[in-house]
């Protein structure tokens, strides 16, 4: 019944001795954060050839990482499927077509002039603007139009998948690996230059840091919500749309009461403990993996950001 527990997506998981053997848990959180934001800037207009490669690599680091396996053997074959089925699926839709370009010169200036008997036919210069093109489809009574793939779409369903990809699973396992309070401590380490504007830095630290602790208290209300409706034996389809749009509807109104209800709880925590406050590292001090580690890690974001630089628009 813990489905969602058996899925550490956006969570630290604790691994206690055993997990000690992890290099991405002794890593420095804020390279671990700016090798997170390389990751999901450097595939901004960039080849399909460095979004793959960002793909691989991030599928190299989860399998050198020492993470056991079972915190990504289940979350990144998924997260395959997704992207995959995002990337096809944007493949094979329509991509549009353009407002056709105005002439810059009149068609009259074209002339034809037929070659020399016996030359070859000209042939098509330039690459093909269709990739696949099949077609048209019949399914028995059912008639579809052809399934076409030009450069445009193939383009936008790479994007897309890999863009996903990335997202997502970079940000996993920044958090797998991360604890809250070191992460809110790198961001308002980042953030730090901010406060000479006068902007409450360890205030919003504090705030960001409440707002992952309730991330697991979510997970929970919603999966006792889940299980209260499974031990029912709700079955929606016998319900009907409108009973079920009702009941789904229902079951995200008491999720909001008793995440609200959880809040007002924590809140009279912290006034009944005087309503004391501590920065983030006052909390918790970051360690680092020792000077060879950090150093190879930030000369191995050095060259990945001047790989971009080189050969990112392949």
């Amino acid at each position: 019944m813990d489905w969602l527990r058996q899925l550490p997506i956006g969570q630290y998981v604790d691994e206690g001795d055993g997990g000690r053997g992890s290099w991405l848990k002794r890593l420095d959180p804020r390279l671990k954060f700016a090798w997170t934001l390389a990751f999901l800037v450097t595939p901004v207009l960039a080849g399909p050839i460095w979004r793959l490669s960002l793909v691989a690599l991030l599928l190299l680091i989860t399998l050198a990482s020492g993470l056991p396996l079972r915190l990504w053997r289940r979350g990144v074959p998924l997260l395959l499927a997704l992207a995959l089925a995002v990337g096809l699926l944007a493949a094979l839709l329509p991509a549009g077509v353009g407002r056709p370009g105005t002439l810059q010169r009149p068609p009259e200036e074209l002339r034809l002039v037929p070659g020399p008997a016996g030359s070859p036919a000209p042939a098509r210069a330039g690459l093909p603007w269709e990739l696949v093109h099949w077609g048209p489809l019949s399914l028995g009574p059912l008639s579809l139009g052809p399934l076409v793939v030009t450069r445009k779409s193939a383009e936008l369903g790479l994007n897309g998948g890999t863009l996903l990809f990335t997202l997502i699973h970079s940000a996993n396992l920044l958090l797998l690996t991360t604890t809250p309070e070191e992460l809110v401590w790198t961001i308002g380490w980042f953030l730090r230059p901010l406060a000479a504007l006068g902007l409450p830095m360890e205030r919003l630290g504090f705030t960001l840091l409440l707002a992952l602790r309730f991330l697991p208290l979510v997970q929970e209300e919603l999966q006792n919500l889940l299980r209260s409706l499974a031990t029912r034996s709700v079955d929606l389809k016998a319900l009907g749309w409108k009973a079920a749009l009702g009941l789904v509807l229902a079951v995200g109104e008491r999720l909001l009461a008793n995440v609200l209800l959880r809040a007002e709880q924590g809140a009279d925590a912290l006034l009944a403990r005087g309503g004391r406050w501590l920065p983030p590292e006052r909390l918790i001090r970051p360690t680092g993996g020792g000077g060879a580690l950090s150093g190879l890690a930030l000369l191995a974001l050095v060259l990945l950001l001047g790989l971009r630089w080189q050969v990112g628009d392949l």
